[in-house]
């Protein structure tokens, strides 16, 4: 449609059902004043968690408390997220937000008080006391990083300094997303339009040489004009994180990082060696990418052209639904029948409308539907999109089901595998089905660049990342000129002879907002890793592999994501994850190549 339609032209077929958390607003508001009155009596358990009965009166109110303001919190977000316009659920929004900070407080006390407790003490109670049993994970968790909590006053310092310490990462996002421009060039109709960071990834794509080395060469152009402002800003942001993990007595920051989850420091060490390992394949992308595109020199611009382009095809969402649906019949029955009740039941938000937020998300909560925001704009990527958020909110669905509420919300590490599965089995079909060489060609790419982009390119990002922790931590300063050189060498090394490192590139570091959290990245190689694992284990139909993949689904955060990783058949402490992931990127390169 050429104008957008409002919220309420909107079918209701096409809409998630939130009524099904609260059918009005009056109901919601009677609930808010309901939970304002309960959560207050929180604070009463203060100074008395002195036996195992006490805790496990605690735990058990806390979660009837916080389910509720689970509810209130997430309907309002949803709501406002129909359509920010609507200032009714602006002002929902706002309301609940500003109150569950004094919610928290509410809670505080919890963690220092376990903590104050002898671990002896609390081991014999959770054997005392038979329904403690159910905690038992839990509790020891927080027991486990008694060696790194502070003293109460060092805390409540280091919290009050907290909004403080996030200042090198407030300047980076102010300084590249309002501050800085990047001038007017022309499109590849000869337009002149205004170059943005949002709009740098269709001029980067563009066929024509030109525009994406005038689109390159403009906008790090502007990011090499601010180096030492941007150096400056990225060392004091890795300076804080590693005076953070120094004061709570880490060995170092990558611990401080990983030791929470209980990952062992090699599962990142060793994912950098083993993409090292295999770098020679990337080097082969590139050389088959400069063939396809029937170039000379292959520079860093060249990077994000397609090899070849395809008549956009308009895809119903029906017909996107029956696609995915056809892809994941590996998966069994029972998943697909959980994913056709989703699209009965009203998970979905479906299609664009005036003032809805962009984008694509699964979201919900212990007593709510996994629900899933799209964006639905008839193509092939929005097709991914729908099978990517509902292996979220499958996970969800069976993380809720099979766990209690304590233990029903899974880690980072494990957050993206099976939304990534999905994802993998999907791309997989399409190709093994599709007739057309052109089409076929395309998707191949496709996936290639998915695997160049979350494995090769992410793990190039976490092997920068323990340099200059590692670096800083050493007393070594870094400058913008340190910086650089860091950045053009692992391009050298990640991209081969083939490949003209332009440098214009070497400021890239700059830009990549994911650097101001720390070692935040590896997880998106990991991540995909683990569901290329799984994906090839499952059209493989390996002995028990859809079984020990829902059981991963089902597991939540009852352990840590290791172990579960583990115990569902994907040892992330070997290689065998990761060289799955490169092998596949080869095969593509062989079917590409011919």
């Amino acid at each position: 449609m050429s104008e957008l339609r409002k919220r309420e032209e909107i079918e209701e077929k096409f809409k998630w059902n939130i009524n099904k958390i609260y059918s009005n607003i009056e109901t919601w508001e009677k609930d808010f004043e309901s939970l304002k009155s309960q959560a207050m009596k929180l604070n009463e358990y203060s100074g008395k968690l002195t036996n195992g009965e006490k805790i496990l009166e605690y735990l058990k109110f806390n979660e009837e408390i916080s389910r509720k303001a689970e509810n209130l919190f997430i309907y309002a977000h949803l709501k406002y997220d129909e359509d920010t316009s609507n200032t009714t659920y602006q002002a929902l929004m706002s309301k609940i937000d500003i109150y569950m900070a004094e919610f928290a407080s509410y809670t505080a006390f919890f963690v220092p008080e376990i903590l104050s407790l002898e671990d002896k003490f609390i081991e014999a109670e959770i054997n005392r006391v038979s329904e403690l049993k159910n905690y038992k994970f839990l509790i020891e968790d927080i027991l486990k990083e008694k060696p790194h909590i502070l003293s109460k006053e060092m805390e409540e310092l280091l919290a009050a300094a907290s909004d403080c310490l996030d200042a090198p990462s407030a300047i980076h996002s102010i300084l590249t997303n309002a501050d800085m421009t990047f001038g007017k060039l022309e499109d590849e109709e000869g337009n002149e339009v205004e170059l943005t960071e949002g709009n740098y990834s269709s001029f980067i794509k563009s066929k024509n040489i030109n525009v994406r080395k005038a689109a390159f060469e403009r906008l790090f152009g502007e990011y090499d004009k601010l180096k030492n402002t941007l150096a400056t800003s990225l060392t004091a942001s890795i300076k804080t994180f590693n005076f953070s993990s120094k004061v709570r007595k880490y060995s170092s920051a990558l611990e401080a990082s990983l030791k929470p989850n209980n990952i062992p420091l090699d599962v990142y060490r060793n994912a950098i060696k083993v993409i090292n390992d295999n770098l020679n394949s990337l080097h082969r992308y590139v050389e088959i990418k400069k063939k396809l595109l029937g170039l000379d020199e292959i520079h860093m611009y060249d990077l994000y052209v397609p090899v070849i382009e395809i008549e956009k095809e308009k895809i119903e969402f029906n017909t996107g639904v029956d696609t995915v649906l056809e892809a994941l019949k590996p998966l069994g029955t029972e998943y697909l029948d959980i994913f056709k009740s989703g699209i009965k039941d009203g998970w979905i938000d479906i299609y664009e409308n005036k003032g809805k937020r962009g984008g694509a998300y699964s979201w919900g909560g212990y007593d709510t539907m996994p629900y899933v925001l799209l964006n639905y704009n008839n193509d092939l990527q929005d097709v991914s999109t729908l099978a990517h958020e509902m292996g979220h909110s499958i996970h969800s669905y069976y993380s809720r089901k099979e766990q209690p509420y304590h233990y029903s919300s899974y880690t980072l590490f494990c957050a993206e595998v099976a939304s990534t599965t999905n994802e993998s089995l999907l791309i997989h079909y399409l190709i093994e089905n599709e007739k057309d060489e052109k089409k076929k060609l395309y998707l191949i790419n496709q996936e290639l660049e998915q695997i160049r982009t979350t494995v090769f390119r992410q793990l190039m990002f976490a092997e920068f990342e323990l340099y200059t922790h590692e670096t800083l931590e050493q007393g070594i300063p870094l400058t913008a000129d340190e910086y650089n050189k860091a950045w053009h060498d692992l391009n050298v090394k990640y991209f081969g002879s083939e490949m003209i490192i332009d440098k214009e590139i070497d400021v890239e570091w700059a830009r990549i907002p994911h650097f101001y959290s720390d070692f935040y990245v590896y997880q998106y190689a990991t991540g995909y890793a683990a569901a290329s694992a799984f994906s090839k284990s499952i059209l493989e139909c390996k002995e028990d592999s859809v079984e020990k993949y829902k059981g991963f689904l089902k597991a939540g955060g009852s352990d840590y994501p290791i172990s579960i990783l583990k115990n569902a058949g994907v040892d992330m402490m070997s290689n065998a994850p990761i060289e799955a992931t490169i092998k596949r990127f080869n095969e593509l390169l062989d079917m590409i190549g011919k």
